[in-house]
C-alpha cells in the first residue's frame, strides 16, 4: 500500500519513526508529512532514512511546478495515517482548518484516513475532545484508540498511541476488508476474570540480605495491562515494581514464593484465566535470620529447602479455568516447554530463550511460542513486549477457552 504518514507534534512523536520502518519491512511504500511542532520532538532525517522519501514539512516549499504538493500527495497515497495525532489536529479536523502542510493535505483527500490520538488522559476525556472524536468517527475517520499506561505527564491512565505493530495490525486488517477493531475496542475479554502474576520474587535471608533472580515483570505487566484494555477484570500478583499499571487493575503486593502461592490459593477459584508469568523462586532459605548475620572467618553455608510449585498446584486444582504458563529457558527451549506443559496440566505453554541478551531479561522486547496442549504451536516474532502480550492473548482467544 501507498501510506502517507502524517505525524504531528507529541512525546508520542518518537513512536512514528519506529512505526515507519516497520511499514516499509513489511513491503508498504511510505511518505511523510510533518507538523513544524513535530520537529520539535524528532528530525526529518529518520523518517526519510527509513521511508527512502522526502519528508514533507512545509506547505509553501512548491518545488515541482507541475503539482500543488498536498493535493498531490492526497492523490498519491492508497490512505492516511495520522500516528500520533494531538487534540491539536483532531480539532483542525473537525473544523475544516488547513494552516499546514498535514492539516491542508487531510482536507484535499478523498481516501481513507485513520488517526492514532496520544495526549494526557484528562485532554482525552474533555468533552470539547470527545466530541470532535466522535464527529470525525461519524463521518467515517478510523479512530486507533490510545492504551492505558504511563504517560509523558506521570499520570498512568488512557492516552498511550498504540504500539506501532498494533496499528499495522490495524490498516492491515482495513486492506484484507476485514472488520476493523484495535486491542481497547475489542473488549473482547470483557466478564472475564483473569489473574496474572508477574515479576520475581524475593527469599529473605536475614533484614538486609534476600536472595531473588533477573525477572523485570515486564511480560507480566504487559499481559495485565493488554487484558485490561480488553475489558477483563484482571487482578495482578507481585512483588511492587517501577512499571506502569492500568488503573483498573485489582494489584495484589506479594514477596516470598510463599507470599505468591497464598495470594494465588485466594483468588484462583473465582478465575476464568490464570497466567502464570511470574518467576517464582524455586528454593528459599530453610531458616531466615531475625539478626544480620555477621561476617566470620571462612564460609558460609546456607541450607535451602523447595517452594511450593505454584503452576504445578493450580493445574492440578483448577476445575474451569485455562491455565497458560511460562517456560524462561537457556537451553532445549521447545523440549523443556513441552514438558512443563504436560507435568504441570497447563493448556498453554509460552516458552522464550532468556540466554539471548536481547530478549532476555529486562529487555523490552521478546520473542515467544505458544505451546497449546492439543499440539498447536505458534511463534511470534521479536517485537515489544506489549504486542507479544496482545498476541498471545489473540491467539488464546481464537483457540477458545472455555
Amino acid at each position: 500500500m501507498k501510506i502517507l504518514l502524517g505525524v504531528t507534534g507529541g512525546i508520542a512523536s518518537y513512536k512514528a519513526i519506529d512505526l515507519t520502518s516497520k511499514l516499509v519491512q513489511k513491503g508498504h511504500e511510505v511518505k511523510v508529512i510533518m507538523t513544524k511542532s513535530a520537529e520539535k520532538f524528532v528530525t526529518t532525517l529518520p523518517f526519510q532514512a527509513l521511508s527512502r522519501n522526502e519528508v514533507h514539512t512545509d506547505i509553501f516549499d512548491e518545488t515541482d511546478p507541475s503539482v500543488i504538493k498536498h493535493i498531490d500527495l492526497a492523490d498519491w497515497a492508497d490512505l492516511i495515517l495520522v500516528a500520533p495525532i494531538t487534540a491539536n489536529t483532531v480539532a483542525k479536523m473537525t473544523y475544516g482548518i488547513a494552516d499546514n502542510m498535514l492539516s491542508a493535505t487531510l482536507l484535499a483527500s478523498t481516501k481513507p484516513i485513520f488517526i492514532a490520538p496520544a495526549m494526557n488522559s484528562n485532554m482525552l476525556a474533555n468533552p470539547a475532545v470527545e466530541n470532535n472524536i466522535n464527529i470525525l468517527r461519524n463521518r467515517g475517520i478510523h479512530i486507533i484508540e490510545p492504551g492505558a499506561g504511563f504517560l509523558a505527564c506521570g499520570y498512568i491512565a488512557k492516552g498511550r498511541m498504540s504500539e506501532p505493530l498494533e496499528i499495522i495490525e490495524y490498516i492491515e486488517a482495513y486492506k484484507k476488508g476485514e472488520q476493523i477493531q484495535s486491542h481497547q475496542q475489542k473488549q473482547d475479554l470483557k466478564g472475564k476474570k483473569v489473574m496474572i502474576t508477574a515479576g520475581p520474587t524475593i527469599e529473605n535471608i536475614d533484614p538486609v540480605r534476600y536472595l531473588t533472580n533477573r525477572s523485570s515483570g515486564k511480560m507480566g505487566y504487559a499481559l495485565a495491562n493488554a487484558a485490561a484494555s480488553r475489558g477483563a477484570d484482571v487482578t495482578l500478583i507481585s512483588n511492587p515494581l517501577p512499571l506502569e499499571r492500568h488503573p483498573a487493575i485489582n494489584w495484589v503486593s506479594i514477596e516470598s514464593a510463599q507470599d505468591m502461592f497464598e495470594a494465588v490459593q485466594s483468588h484462583m477459584n473465582d478465575m476464568d484465566i490464570i497466567i502464570k508469568a511470574a518467576a517464582v523462586a524455586d528454593y528459599t532459605p530453610e531458616t531466615v535470620y531475625d539478626q544480620k548475620l555477621k561476617k566470620k572467618e571462612g564460609d558460609l553455608t546456607i541450607t535451602f529447602k523447595r517452594t511450593v510449585d505454584i503452576l504445578s498446584y493450580i493445574g492440578t486444582h483448577k476445575t474451569n479455568q485455562y491455565v497458560i504458563g511460562f517456560a524462561a529457558e537457556t537451553e532445549n527451549v521447545e523440549e523443556n516447554a513441552i514438558g512443563k506443559l504436560k507435568r504441570k496440566n497447563a493448556d498453554v505453554i509460552v516458552s522464550n530463550n532468556v540466554g539471548d541478551t536481547s530478549i532476555g531479561f529486562k529487555s523490552n522486547e521478546n520473542a515467544v511460542t505458544m505451546h497449546f496442549k492439543d499440539g498447536d504451536k505458534i511463534e511470534i516474532k521479536k517485537q515489544p513486549k506489549e504486542a507479544i502480550a496482545n498476541q498471545i492473548l489473540s491467539n488464546v482467544n481464537k483457540k477458545g477457552f472455555k
